[in-house]
């Protein structure tokens, strides 16, 4: 029975490393959202994107779960017309980034989610092996 708690808590820890790296990796997206270049060939923050991976702990035998890699959204940048801009072209257009708050956002609640439920399973077998110690002391 330990040992099944002891592997709880280790899903869990994974999922909560993977969640923790993805939210500051859309923190990053939001804080950069109007980074432009300094000149108008210069690209833009280009959007960050988080791919997990499904690993075997080799010690354990157990399967959590890790960041695979952190890419780049590959989408094209928006432009907007602002002449006065040190990044404008000759057309006056400047290069945004390819960060698309609304979707950061959703992907924030969906990170904070899996987070909170990782930390509530954590808790959870945490208190069982507790109890499950205590009832062996007697």
């Amino acid at each position: 029975m330990i040992d099944s708690l002891g592997a709880s808590l280790s899903i869990s820890s994974s999922g909560l490393a993977a969640q923790s790296r993805r939210l500051r990796v859309i923190t990053e997206n939001i804080a950069n959202a109007s980074t432009t270049g300094r000149t108008p060939e210069a690209d833009p923050y280009r959007r960050k994107t988080v791919t997990f991976a499904s690993v075997l702990d080799l010690k354990t035998g157990l399967s959590t779960v890790a960041i695979d890699r952190i890419g780049t959204d590959r989408t094209d940048f928006l432009l907007e017309y602002d002449p006065s801009h040190p990044a404008a072209g000759s057309d006056g257009m400047v290069r945004m980034p390819n960060v698309n708050l609304l979707v950061e956002m959703g992907d924030m609640r969906e990170a904070v989610r899996s987070y909170e439920a990782n930390l509530e399973t954590f808790k959870q077998a945490r208190q069982l092996v507790t109890m499950t110690i205590d009832l062996l002391r007697t």
